[in-house]
């Protein structure tokens, strides 16, 4: 008898060690002691570029309200061609501002009225600002003009072993893959933090990143600052699949039965001494 409750706490014991993960597998940023003694300086490009299917909000001001009528009055005619609505308003100041949404065209330019095309694609919002500017007064419409570019659909989905799978819309062009995470209530106790692929559009083509967040690198990794329309993919662990299929149920029981038994064999052996 003794033999045998040795052989079921031993069996025992296996089980519940399986259950266990090991810490590695599951803190983020190891040795970050070691790598941040000293400051680290910030290499990747954090600025979200123009891309064909982007939509834009274009704000144009100056010093003379009556000069902006001209875009007003090609948006109101239609002429414009990629507006979406015409936001156009009077500041507390008194000066007109003329505030427009657009479509980047699939070969990288919005159509502005008055203006026309003006590339756009592979420009930072401040780029596209100065290069609108400058092709308002080549086209001697405004000396002076203020023109602001913003992002307006920039999005990233996120799919696999987080908690809350969604499509985090980001809100200013500086976001890193910790703070869309952080928005979908973290990673799963089933997802795989050393398996982390990012998509991502540049250039035409498609390209795949992969990240561990165990490994504090990640602050030089290319893909830790996120782009707009970035996909992230969180790779589930085995234990996914396997707690869904009846083998799993069956092992689980069986594991309380056996631990039970093995408990009252244990008792049984020390009254019996």
């Amino acid at each position: 008898m003794k033999k045998s409750a040795s052989l079921l706490l031993a069996l025992t014991a296996v089980l519940l060690m399986s259950s266990c993960v090991s810490t590695k597998k599951i803190v983020y940023f190891q040795n970050s002691d070691q790598v941040f003694s000293q400051a680290q300086q910030i290499i990747q490009q954090y600025e979200m570029r123009l891309k064909p299917a982007d939509q834009v909000l274009v704000k144009v001001t100056c010093s003379e309200p009556e000069l902006l009528t001209v875009f007003a009055q090609d948006v109101m005619m239609g002429t414009s061609g990629g507006t979406n609505s015409n936001l156009s308003s009077i500041s507390s100041s008194g000066s007109m501002s003329n505030a427009y949404g657009y479509t980047v065209s699939n070969d990288g330019a919005i159509t502005l009225p008055a203006v026309g095309r003006v590339e756009v694609a592979g420009l930072t919002s401040d780029e596209a600002a100065k290069r609108i500017e400058q092709s308002i007064i080549n086209a001697n419409l405004i000396k002076d003009p203020e023109v602001t570019v913003r992002l307006l659909n920039a999005r990233v989905a996120v799919l696999g072993a987080v908690k809350n799978p969604r499509v985090v819309n980001l809100t200013s062009e500086r976001n890193t893959i910790l703070d869309v995470l952080s928005q979908c209530g973290d990673i799963a106790d089933t997802g795989l933090r050393k398996k982390i692929s990012l998509y991502r559009e540049e250039d035409g083509v498609r390209k795949k990143y992969s990240i561990d967040l165990t490994d504090c690198d990640i602050f030089t990794n290319p893909a830790y600052y996120v782009q707009q329309n970035d996909m992230i993919y969180v790779e589930p662990n085995k234990s996914q699949s396997v707690k869904s299929s009846a083998f799993y149920t069956f092992l689980s029981a069986g594991a309380s039965i056996i631990g039970v038994v093995s408990a009252i064999l244990s008792i049984v052996i020390l009254v019996t001494k």
